[in-house]
Formats: structure tokens, C-alpha cells, sequence
């Protein structure tokens, strides 16, 4: 939810599926298969479950949202029809997508999960133990860093390494590679004096989310 409040403490369901119905595994089948063959990319992907109606989003299980954002995402882009969703079939020839046609000798491909590292093209800004302060943003377009660290100062753990930036990825604006960091935050400074004070919290966030502090 994006560091939301008011939703209450997440409860795991004990010895949970993997897919609670066949119907679950066929949607990621289709996400991943679709992905694969350049149709859409993961950080797209996201955005779209991102922006399904609030009603809509707070009422679907997650694997809906996968079902809805992909349906939404393949209309938008022109690789099926808003007609052909209804019919639940083809009525027309689709349009090639980057990779040709998907087969079963691609499905080993898309049983590793891919890598989004890049050569680093500038030195990190930031060391390990630098105070850096979250930025306060609020994007309408796709973003990883959670809304409840924004404006918070946290300590640079760790340099990981410089990946491809979902913020651009997301909108087809190139893969544009920052610096990933992991920060690690006091649930006081998040939270207030309330908050548990052996409590700390990590994530991973890219350069140009941080300034210094």
C-alpha cells in the first residue's frame, strides 16, 4: 500500500498456496510470457496495478489485480482489443511484439529471473554511513520509494550495485540506471516516540530519492 496508514496489521494465512485457484497460475503465466517477449516490463507492470480505481484495487485479491492491470496493459498498447477482452478470444491478427512469437523453448528463459544491474556509468554519490534524508516526493507516475520514509533521515547501509530505475522503466522512458542503496531507518524518526525503539527498518532506495542530510 505504499506505507498507507489505516489498513490495519497484515496477517499472513498459515501454509499458504502458492495459487490459491488454477486460474492464478495461468494469469502469471501470461504476465511472465508477455513480459518475455518485450509486450510489457516489470516496473509497467506495477504501475498498471498502481492505478487501477481505488475500489477496484482495496476489493481484488492479488492475483486480480495481475489479471486486471495486464488486460488494462495489453489494451492500452494495442496488443489485443477491448473487444477481443469481452469476446475472450482473438478476432484479428495481433501485432509482433520485440521477441516474435512466444514458444515452449522460451519458458526455461523465463524461469530465471532476470537481471536489471547495469556498468555504472558515474561514481554513488553516497557511502556507507552517510546520513541521507529521503525525499518528500509525490509522483502520479510509478515510483519504489514508500510514501511513510519520505522527508525522514536514515544512515546508508549498503551500496548495491546501479540497476535499471523503475521511475523511468515504468513509462518506456529507457531504463536510465541509478545507484541503489539500502537505508536503513529508526521507527522512531518514522514513526514518533511511540514506535517500538529496537525497532529499525531497511529499504532500498535509488539516488535520486536521497539527498544529503
Amino acid at each position: 500500500m505504499g506505507g498507507m496508514d489505516g489498513f490495519g496489521k497484515v496477517e499472513p494465512e498459515p501454509n499458504e498456496p502458492t495459487f490459491h485457484e488454477k486460474w492464478e497460475g495461468r494469469v502469471m503465466a501470461m504476465v511472465r510470457a508477455v513480459g518475455a517477449n518485450g509486450g510489457l516490463n516489470i516496473d509497467s507492470q506495477r504501475f498498471a496495478r498502481e492505478s487501477l480505481p481505488p475500489d477496484v484495487y482495496l476489493a481484488s485479491s492479488y492475483y486480480k489485480k495481475w489479471f486486471l492491470a495486464i488486460e488494462d496493459q495489453m489494451a492500452a498498447r494495442g496488443i489485443v482489443g477491448r473487444d477481443e477482452v469481452d469476446a475472450g478470444h482473438s478476432l484479428r491478427q495481433s501485432p509482433p511484439l520485440k521477441r516474435g512469437k512466444f514458444t515452449i523453448d522460451d519458458v526455461p528463459r523465463i524461469m530465471v529471473r532476470g537481471s536489471f544491474g547495469r556498468e555504472a556509468k558515474a561514481p554513488a554519490l553516497f557511502e556507507p554511513g552517510d546520513r541521507v534524508r529521503a525525499r518528500n516526493i509525490n509522483p502520479v507516475t510509478h515510483t519504489r520509494l514508500p510514501r511513510y520514509v519520505r522527508g525522514h533521515i536514515g544512515i546508508v547501509e549498503r551500496i548495491n550495485g546501479y540497476h535499471v530505475f523503475p521511475d523511468t522503466a515504468a513509462h518506456d522512458k529507457g531504463e536510465n540506471p541509478q545507484w541503489l542503496y539500502t537505508v536503513v531507518f529508526d521507527s522512531r524518526d518514522l514513526w514518533g516516540d511511540d514506535a517500538d525503539p529496537t525497532l529499525k527498518v531497511s529499504i532500498d532506495a535509488f539516488e535520486p530519492y536521497l539527498e544529503k542530510a
